[in-house]
């Protein structure tokens, strides 16, 4: 216990993070109002047809405090663009085909499941009917695949931070995602990298990557694969606080991905409601939505060498 405490203010210490940095805070009129000022005032790729979103926002496990703010931020940048319809959802029910048929793409937003099972639909499940065990099992593996099905037949899927551990178990939904999750150090300054400056879902950066404190996610399963188009980094000997070294320089944590007919997106920003006030972030976050629905084109192919250079 003292070791760990140590080693939590070692970190923060070392690297200049306050309580004041890192505290949480409730969703406010003035907050909202900063986000609306910062947010793209149209989209990049203009004269669309608007689309419906489904923001899925409900965790069983641990609670990110920033969804709220995650919700508020995404119907700011849709208000704003006039390019998408935003819908808010709770309820396994938005997983029924039927359902899923009626939005251009969904948004996994931190609906962590518990652990040590890591899978949403068997929570839901469990907490909202009187399903048996063996029940549970088999409609759990049916909203998986139902979800997996949308996005192979064309839909959009934009994973938000926890959002890649809906599945966490399963590797048939982690080559769909790119990867599953590991761990995370303590929260900590990151420096993220684009890939490739070049590659238009990076241009909100200008070349000049993104800073701020946040988890440093290290990832598992088909992350190995690199079958995606990785987007930023962070180079993983600036990470403080690993299990154990890597064997590889960049950690990548946002990527995007085809997946049959359909486009995943995801981006490990952020754990902190605080990172959401910076513009170039949110016209990332924004160019994301419009590439899952399929308005903005872009190489999303897995990049060569990927996997020998690391």
């Amino acid at each position: 216990m003292r070791y760990t405490l140590f080693i939590s203010l070692f970190l923060f210490v070392t690297i200049g993070i306050t309580a004041q940095d890192l505290a949480p805070f409730e969703v406010t009129q003035e907050w909202k109002d900063k986000i609306a000022q910062l947010a793209p005032s149209e989209p990049g790729i203009k004269g669309v047809k608007k689309k419906k979103l489904l923001v899925f926002s409900k965790a069983t496990g641990f609670y990110h405090w920033v969804i709220p703010h995650n919700v508020a931020m995404l119907k700011i940048l849709a208000q704003k663009s006039n390019a998408f319809e935003i819908h808010i959802g709770y309820d396994i029910g938005n997983f029924e085909k039927k359902r899923l048929k009626e939005f251009d793409a969904i948004i996994l937003n931190n609906p962590n499941p518990r652990s040590p099972d890591r899978n949403l639909f068997q929570d839901l499940l469990q907490d909202n009917t009187s399903l048996n065990k063996q029940q549970i099992a088999i409609a759990a593996t049916k909203y998986e695949k139902n979800l997996m099905d949308y996005v192979s037949k064309g839909g959009g899927l934009m994973i938000l931070h926890g959002g890649i551990v809906v599945q966490n178990n399963s590797l048939a939904f982690s080559k769909m995602t790119g990867g599953s999750f590991d761990y995370h150090p303590q929260q900590q300054q990151m420096n993220l990298k684009e890939v490739d400056a070049r590659h238009r879902l990076v241009q909100a950066f200008d070349g000049k990557g993104f800073t701020h404190i946040d988890e440093p996610y290290i990832f598992k399963n088909a992350y190995f694969d690199y079958n995606f188009r990785p987007l930023l980094y962070v180079e993983t000997d600036k990470i403080m606080g690993l299990r154990k070294a890597l064997d590889y320089k960049r950690n990548y944590v946002s990527w995007i991905k085809r997946y049959g007919k359909g486009r995943v997106f995801y981006t490990a920003t952020s754990h902190n409601a605080q990172s959401l006030e910076n513009a170039s972030l949110l016209q990332f976050i924004l160019d994301g939505m419009q590439y899952v629905v399929g308005d903005l084109k872009c190489d999303d192919s897995p990049m060569p060498g990927i996997g020998a250079k690391r």
